[in-house]
């Protein structure tokens, strides 16, 4: 016998985009806080090297999926079984903001 299952309707994925959204906003200013001693504020200089900038893209994206993997981590026991399938999308859509949200860590 086939299996019924119960998928989440459009207002779910509504509170899901919401939360992805603030979830998002919050990790970009908690970790660009936490990273903000790190690399050269002036991008243009002479002596500018990429060795320090490469240290603060890369301790971003290391924080970044780490805190992204602790929340599907939590997530995947605290909500509902019917809610559980968006958590897969929401984590690939997060990994993949991650490396655009270094565009504005850096301006």
């Amino acid at each position: 016998m086939a299996e019924l299952r119960e998928k989440s309707g459009p207002l779910a994925l509504l509170v899901g985009l919401l939360a992805f959204v603030a979830f998002e906003t919050l990790a970009f200013y908690g970790l660009s806080y936490l990273t903000s001693g790190l690399g050269e504020a002036n991008q243009y200089q002479a002596e500018n090297t990429i060795v320090s900038n490469w240290v603060k893209t890369t301790a971003f994206l290391v924080l970044h999926i780490a805190l992204v993997i602790t929340a599907v981590l939590v997530l995947s026991n605290r909500l509902p079984r019917r809610y559980r399938g968006q958590i897969m999308g929401w984590f690939y859509l997060s990994l993949l903001t991650g490396f655009f949200l270094l565009i504005p860590l850096f301006y």
